[in-house]
């Protein structure tokens, strides 16, 4: 009787399906692996597409030019015509060329003539708006204007204020008893001319530099340097200068860059003759040696030697701050 009964009971039970094959559960479960995967590679790929387009830029117009320059260097390129394989000979042209050699020269003298007094003025001026002063704002706007004007528009103004016929400088000279200077076609004066338009331009941008890295130096250390009895400019001198150290060093070599790519204040201050760096070369530097080899002579392979001369020494400098900021960070951390 029992028997039947669970019979009974069995036959009314729904049939038990048949057990699923792996096949079907992989087809099951598929749609949910295959977001899965899809959110996995998106996570992974999205960064790189997001960064994707600067690289894309730099390879275009940065490094294809860079690697081209390279390959002009070693080739006799001239407008127009076929390159021809020299090999070396470029550099070694380089290396017996007066004009080379005078033009590294120039570029090395104004650079300093011009970078030495905009950095000394800079820190000047930033350490006077570091203190309360009255109108400090307007100040702070004020020295960054020559920043904002135009190369051209500067250097044309100060070409006639430097104008050896009828200059406001050599007027001045001349009201103080002394003789008109030629601005223009003497080395040391003309050089000295194209560094005062640099030292305008720039000197206010590093002295917002300066100013803003002063303002990161903690208030206690010049709070312990006046109990000492320290007077402001002791302050400046043993609290202000060491803080700012590696902002300093920046600035060094920021402008010790930019000195040697200097290329529109000498141009457009010689006029006619600027391209030449004026009528003896006197102020040529080797941007316009670079410019006048590529545009003006033809001799492409040369302008490239010359760029690429300008590269290594950009990486020399480069080296030298990289060099120097990790003697001042051993130096500090021990």
């Amino acid at each position: 009787m029992a028997t039947s009964v669970r019979a009974e009971r069995d036959d009314s039970l729904p049939p038990a399906a048949p057990p699923s094959s792996p096949g079907s559960r992989r087809r099951r479960s598929s749609p949910g692996g295959l977001r899965s995967r899809l959110y996995r590679w998106d996570i992974k790929a999205i960064p790189y597409v997001f960064i994707a387009p600067f690289f894309l830029t730099f390879a275009a117009f940065g490094l294809f030019p860079l690697l081209y320059t390279g390959w002009l260097s070693l080739n006799r390129v001239e407008l127009g015509g076929d390159p021809t394989w020299k090999g070396l000979e470029n550099y070694t042209d380089l290396a017996t060329s007066e004009f080379f050699w005078n033009a590294l020269l120039n570029t090395f003298t104004i650079g300093v003539i011009s970078t030495v007094p905009q950095l000394l003025m800079a820190l000047g001026l930033a350490h006077l708006l570091n203190y309360r002063l009255r109108g400090r704002g307007f100040f702070r706007v004020a020295i960054l204007a020559p920043y904002a004007t135009s190369i051209a528009a500067a250097t044309l103004v100060f070409a006639q204020l430097f104008n050896t016929d009828y200059g406001m400088i050599n007027g001045l000279l001349d009201w103080i008893g002394i003789g008109p200077v030629d601005w223009e076609s003497s080395k040391w004066p003309a050089q000295i001319a194209i560094s005062v338009i640099v030292t305008w331009r720039w000197t206010g941008y590093n002295a917002l530099i300066y100013l803003a890295a002063m303002q990161a130096v903690p208030q206690d250390l010049y709070e312990a340097a006046s109990l000492d009895g320290a007077s402001r400019w002791r302050q400046f001198i043993s609290v202000t200068i060491p803080s700012i150290r590696p902002t300093i060093l920046f600035t060094i070599i920021v402008s010790t860059i930019g000195a040697t790519q200097l290329f529109g204040e000498p141009m457009l201050y010689g006029g006619s003759v600027g391209i030449s760096g004026g009528s003896g070369n006197q102020f040529q530097t080797l941007s316009l040696l670079m410019y006048e080899k590529g545009w003006v002579t033809g001799a492409l392979g040369q302008a490239s030697a010359i760029a690429w001369v300008m590269l290594l020494l950009l990486l020399l400098i480069g080296g030298v701050q990289a060099l120097v900021s990790r003697h001042n960070r051993k130096k500090l951390g021990g």
